[in-house]
């Protein structure tokens, strides 16, 4: 009886949990319909066995912006430029699908679809809901644009892939889900973009581009198709399926039935004197039977379509109508190939089913070569003011996601607000947007809508901070009393504000969820300010001028002849401390600053107790002294001399937007002998260089800091030389690093790279510094057994290590030639008329290897990446008040949430999702081998961190935050046995002595190949191919032990406490992503 009293008491419960959990919201809810949807996998047209199954993937890649910009793209004006209307592209292909059910498309940047959604009747939604139901239209990607990953920091990347998948959740339910990634289009693949896909639940992922080398070797080992490794530290989960396209993106050469392409079509009128059927059937089996050679398994994935294409879906339709049939038709006659309309996720479920094992890889997909000359690295810094920009613009979000989160009361206008800044920034992850690789035009319109996204988002920060300032206003609907303006222009030491008050409020406000002590500048045009701290207390201040480079740039508009600096400690987590600034007319000057007396002849310090750098007498870095030890490392700004041709040949190539290319490798030095003026106070220590008429920089060491700061400027770069400019800033050391170096994967993980190597395959590098470049988008390193040598960056730069213990960083590059890959012009900035002006800062670290006694250095630059990343954001407001009443009046320091997080965990996301919802991340920012004491694994409660929210319940999802973690399951591949070296020799066979590259200029509207031909033996693959032995137990069966979960473990799970639920876990550098529903 006590046995079935316990029974009924556990049903009970269970019933309980069931009706606890019916009221949240469904994130992969079904449509609205009685019939089940056949959508995804179900949706699939059969393969046929004992057959090779062509995959025809109809498909149009709408660039959201590039030579037009985005709104020129979408309405298909400017036709002289590029004959491109994506609205009509959707309306003809939704015609074309209606009409026949089994047709497929798929469709990628959720930017342009909501655009053209948004247009359209209830009775068209409803008949573009049917196809999306019935997988006729699928959604691949999903994300607002199909992002760069040379460029992107990883914080950006998510929030616009949670947005776009969002709203396709929101609009279709469960169908309008994608499961595949798709970059086909971006210059080289990171890792960690895999990693994101496998923790956004994605089963797979193709791209199109890929170096030259690595895919005739690929094509030629049958690895073109592979399980992608993407993290060092999250094991499986991170892994993902990915696959490199046979031909970019393109149709088969002449297959192109677009109305932008000359591809005949295929004529089959009977008597017809032009009937081709036969020489087009023919043509394009002998491309699948070739194409077959590079793969696995008897299914291909063939792309049919290609840059805005399809704005007459019905050319292409028809003709793919035709070859399918008659394709097919020859199966009576014996043929074993079958043609069938498909999509990347039939595809790939092909590949599932065929129960093979696969090949794995763990590095990246950078740099990508299209030819010899050609080595994508440009891109990695080609407009440096825009890539900060776009880094601005995400600090941004940050705060305006969390301050509009944390409003006690919400207006009407938060929501499109803020939607517009995450569509805005959406858009600028774009691969021809962050990357600079599209025209000047472009590159302003991308500028403007930034800069009007932040100004609608600054209406959500302004009405919020007031409220929470202003406790007797928090329920009125007055006026802001504050004005809480963003300068913009601080970089240049501008802000009217701080100019032209003697009195103004600075508040900042910090994103992290840590306590953070920063050091703060003000411009001001006095050096004789008070700064006022939240309880009174006057705090120590010491005024610096302005670098004379900087007050003497043209068009400058600010009188700001110095900046005020102090210490801001204890910045509240998740909130803000406003500062009252008075200029003093009463108390003792604090001094006009003034440099100390040149040397002529003995060397220069600054620094602190932890760090000191030396500078020799002809003003160059030359020592830092860190951890007890003093190592030899000088800093220098040189320039390489951009290549210039016709790029009529490959030789010929020129340096340009997309191509690093240095001509002849010739590098310069900017001088020989640097001016400095040195400035000491009780704050920082400072050294202010110029290197020549263009280039100048300040080296700073504040007084608690453990690294030295660089700020640099350069520009305009002069070109009366008529010759191209790449400008680095260069660190040369005494520390022997053998070759190695390290980069990030953006802003994530380090990733080892060796010089001139690739870990795949036997590089042959032509073009000795661009193909050792890689993306830096957030740090660069080198060390040895002793000493280690970090850099830090405020945004993408391209980075290298050319010799032992050097690091250069690519800051700045003006070019006088196009490099003939589509965008049409020189990557020429100006502004007023000359060049343009670059500032920006690198951080350096130098220290201890492996023996320091406290953290590691390793875990030091990581949570000051995370603190340059996302400093305390300042607003100005101009006060009429004494700083007695306002210290009265106001809430002047304010938490936003209740419990201080450990450092090394960062609050990713803190945002407003559906009503009464938020969505929140967290991440261990740690790497495993990081430091021993703290790349551990991380316990807290959110419910405790969030308990300023009336918080009813959380639910795990995954990373975008549109699926439920619990119901979400990934299709499993296996790898091949470590042992295992697979090979077939009969790819090896070449038809030739010499080889065509496919073109990989852009736009991508018909197939076309290099004129100029390699000879054989130039590919990096075909020097090593008879050291492989073939296997053929690559085709044997292989699965995974499916894991149980105990009767056990399930009862002591549901035995958890209410507090339980809410306490989470986090190993090193996870992130967890959770929904987190309030009371109503």
């Amino acid at each position: 009886m006590l046995h079935k009293f316990g029974g009924w008491l556990a049903l009970i419960y269970l019933s309980s949990f069931v009706v606890h959990h019916v009221e949240l919201r469904n994130i992969r809810r079904e449509p609205e319909s009685d019939a089940r949807p056949q959508c995804g996998y179900t949706s699939c047209h059969p393969t046929k066995p004992n057959m090779l199954n062509v995959h025809l993937i109809a498909h149009t890649h709408d660039d959201v912006g590039w030579l037009k910009t985005v709104d020129q793209y979408y309405y298909g004006s400017e036709t002289r430029i590029q004959k491109a209307g994506v609205q009509y592209i959707i309306d003809s292909v939704v015609e074309s699908l209606l009409r026949d059910p089994e047709k497929r498309f798929i469709y990628v940047e959720s930017a342009f679809f909501f655009k053209w959604w948004k247009e359209q009747t209830k009775e068209q939604q409803d008949k573009v809901k049917m196809l999306v139901n019935e997988g006729r239209l699928e959604f691949i990607g999903g994300a607002w644009s199909m992002n760069d990953e040379a460029t992107t920091h990883y914080q950006s990347v998510i929030d616009q892939f949670a947005w776009g998948l969002r709203l396709l959740n929101d609009t279709f339910g469960e169908c309008g889900r994608p499961r595949i990634g798709w970059q086909i289009d971006p210059f080289g693949h990171s890792r960690e973009m895999a990693s994101i896909f496998a923790q956004m639940g994605f089963d797979g992922m193709f791209f199109g581009r890929l170096d030259y080398q690595d895919k005739d070797e690929r094509l030629m080992t049958q690895k073109a198709e592979m399980i992608w490794h993407g993290s060092e530290n999250l094991d499986d989960k991170a892994d993902l399926f990915t696959g490199a396209l046979y031909n970019n993106y393109q149709a088969p050469d002449g297959f192109c039935f677009d109305i932008l392409c000359a591809d005949q079509p295929i004529i089959d009128g009977k008597h017809s004197p032009d009937n081709n059927v036969k020489e087009r059937i023919d043509a394009f089996f002998e491309f699948v039977t070739k194409m077959a050679k590079g793969y696995r398994t008897p299914n291909l994935l063939i792309t049919m379509g290609e840059d805005f294409h399809y704005q007459n879906a019905d050319m292409w339709y028809k003709n793919l109508d035709k070859l399918i049939k008659y394709a097919n038709e020859r199966q009576a006659n014996g043929s074993n190939i079958n043609l069938l309309y498909s999509t990347p996720s039939c595809y790939l479920k092909s590949l599932h089913d065929a129960g093979i094992s696969w090949p794995t890889k763990s590095d990246d997909f950078f740099p990508y070569a299209s030819d010899p000359h050609a080595y994508w690295t440009g891109y990695f810094t080609s407009r440096p003011t825009l890539k900060r920009f776009e880094r601005d613009g995400n600090h941004f979000l940050q705060v305006c996601k969390q301050l509009s989160a944390l409003a006690p009361k919400r207006s009407a206008e938060f929501d499109p607000h803020l939607n517009f800044l995450r569509e805005t920034m959406g858009i600028m992850q774009h691969h021809d947007a962050v990357t600079g690789t599209e025209k000047q035009k472009v590159a302003l319109d991308y500028a403007k809508r930034m800069s009007v996204a932040l100004r609608a988002c600054s209406t959500n920060i302004r009405s919020v901070l007031n409220q929470l300032s202003i406790a007797s206003d928090r329920n009125s609907q007055e006026p802001s009393k504050f004005e809480f303006k963003t300068c913009t222009l601080l970089n240049i030491s501008s802000c009217a504000t701080s100019e032209l008050n003697k009195r103004f409020a600075l508040t900042l406000y910090n994103p992290l969820a840590h306590s953070v002590n920063e050091y703060v500048r003000v411009p001001v045009k006095d050096y004789n300010y008070v700064v006022i701290d939240p309880t009174g207390k006057v705090l120590p201040v010491q005024a610096v001028p302005v670098p004379k480079a900087v007050s003497n740039m043209k068009h400058r508009n600010s009188s700001a002849q110095y900046e005020l600096v102090f210490l801001a400690s204890s910045l509240p987590p998740v909130g803000y401390k406003t500062y009252y600034i008075e200029k003093s007319e009463t108390i003792p000057a604090i001094g006009k600053p003034s440099p100390s007396p040149k040397k002529t002849s003995s060397y220069t310090v600054i620094g602190n107790n932890n760090i000191q750098l030396t500078f020799d007498t002809n003003g160059f870095l030359a020592e830092v002294t860190a951890d007890g030890m003093t190592r030899m490392i000088s800093q220098e700004f040189l320039y390489y001399e951009a290549a210039t041709g016709n790029n009529a040949e490959f030789l010929n190539r020129s340096s340009g937007a997309y191509i690093f290319r240095p001509d002849n490798n010739q590098i310069r030095f900017a001088t020989d002998e640097v001016t400095i003026e040195v400035y000491k106070g009780q704050l920082v220590q400072e050294v202010h260089q110029k290197f020549n008429d263009w280039i100048s920089q300040v080296v700073r060491v504040y007084k608690q800091s453990n690294h030295a700061e660089f700020e640099w400027l350069v520009g305009p770069i002069p070109i009366k030389d008529n010759i191209g400019k790449e400008v680095i800033s260069r660190f040369k050391s005494d520390i022997k690093s053998d070759g190695i170096f390290f980069t990030d994967s953006n802003g994530r993980e380090m990733l080892k790279r060796k010089r001139n190597h690739r870990e795949t395959w036997n590089v042959k590098i032509h073009e000795s510094v661009a193909g050792n470049y890689y993306p830096v988008t957030t740090k660069i390193a080198l060390e040895d057994t002793t000493a280690r040598m970090a850099i830090l960056t405020d945004r993408a730069q391209g980075g290298s290590s050319l010799e032992d213990g050097v690091l250069e960083l690519m800051v700045h590059r003006r070019l006088l030639h196009d490099d003939a890959f589509g965008v049409g012009e020189a990557l020429n900035e100006t502004e007023y008329g000359e060049g343009l002006i670059a500032r920006g800062k690198h951080h350096l670290f130098v220290g201890q290897s492996l023996q320091r006694p406290d953290v590691s250095l390793k875990a030091i630059e990581r949570l000051v990446q995370l603190e340059t990343l996302l400093p305390s954001w300042k607003f100005f407001s101009n006060v009429s008040y004494s700083s007695d009443q306002w210290l009265t009046s106001f809430t002047n320091t304010y938490h936003g949430i209740s419990v201080v997080l450990p450092k090394f965990v960062n609050l990713l996301s803190l945002e407003p999702w559906h009503e009464n919802e938020l969505l929140v991340r967290f991440e261990h920012i740690l790497e495993k081998k990081d430091d021993v004491r703290y790349s551990q694994y991380v316990q807290f409660n959110i419910k405790d961190v969030l308990s300023a929210f009336n918080v009813e319940n959380i639910r795990e999802t995954t990373l975008d935050g549109n699926a439920w973690l619990d119901e979400h399951r990934r299709m499993e591949f296996v790898p091949d046995p470590e042992d295992e070296a697979y090979n077939n020799y009969g790819t090896f066979t070449k038809s030739s002595k010499v080889v065509h590259l496919l073109s990989a200029s852009k736009p991508m509207l018909e197939v076309k190949y290099s004129k100029e031909t390699l000879e054989a033996g130039q590919l990096g693959a075909e020097s090593n191919r008879i050291k492989r032995s073939a296997n053929s137990r690559h085709f044997t069966l292989h699965r995974k032990p499916q894991q149980e979960v105990s009767a056990e473990n399930l009862k002591i799970s549901m035995q958890s406490s209410e507090r339980e639920k809410y306490l989470i876990e986090l190993s090193p550098m996870e992130i967890r992503t959770f929904v987190v529903y309030l009371a109503k």
